[in-house]
């Protein structure tokens, strides 16, 4: 899991690089306008971080080499990525990392628990919900098929793809819900007929690893 989660975070800095102007656009619409900037700079810095790392002990799980990975990764994203999504990233990673750090039948089972802990994460310090057109509005039902999909006896590509479809669908369904959270909400009615960006990036990220878990 170690190696899969350092290779995730390399894709996924790639993606978001690439999708940095894209998310960048959606967020001058109804937020402060820098999400995909934001976002690069976090991923770039995780990539840094992942150079400069060293490998675990040769005593360390690599259950605990995982979680001491993506909280490593958290704390980057807090001490480097600018506006709300540096500290919700973070925490959500924060999170998922203390959850992963837990005993867990399989790796599916593992990523179920680490996705539900970091959207409780984040509806926690953001005090959010679903349905106020936020990163939630992905992640929440994210974690809602992957949890069908696990307990359907689904294995780890077929979680993972579970969630990502989940928050695709999600991300898009922001479009249409007025936002009563974070920058947006101050728009009113203006925010309707946008997507989210932070469940628009919620959504890529997902997809990023459905991606290299079927690649596998």
């Amino acid at each position: 899991m170690h190696d899969g989660l350092a290779a995730w975070l390399r894709a996924s800095a790639a993606r978001i690089h690439e999708e940095a102007a894209a998310l960048t656009v959606l967020d001058q619409k109804i937020g402060d306008g820098d999400h995909g900037i934001n976002m690069d700079r976090g991923f770039a810095a995780i990539v840094a971080m992942l150079d400069g790392r060293e490998a675990p002990a040769a005593d360390t799980t690599d259950a605990a080499a995982t979680a001491d990975l993506l909280r490593q990764a958290g704390k980057t994203l807090i001490s480097t990525v600018g506006g709300a999504a540096g500290p919700l990233y973070g925490t959500a990673f924060l999170r998922g990392a203390g959850a992963l750090a837990g005993e867990h039948p399989s790796a599916a089972a593992a990523f179920v628990a680490a996705l539900e802990a970091a959207a409780g994460g984040i509806a926690g310090l953001g005090k959010a919900a679903e349905g106020e057109k936020t990163m939630l509005d992905a992640l929440f039902p994210a974690a809602r098929a992957a949890r069908a999909a696990l307990d359907g006896g689904g294995d780890l590509a077929a979680v993972v793809g579970a969630a990502h479809d989940a928050a695709d669908a999600g991300a898009a369904a922001t479009i249409p819900m007025l936002a009563t959270k974070g920058r947006a909400s101050y728009l009113g009615e203006r925010s309707i007929g946008h997507q989210d960006p932070g469940a628009t990036s919620s959504a890529l990220l997902l997809g990023v690893l459905a991606a290299n878990v079927t690649a596998d």
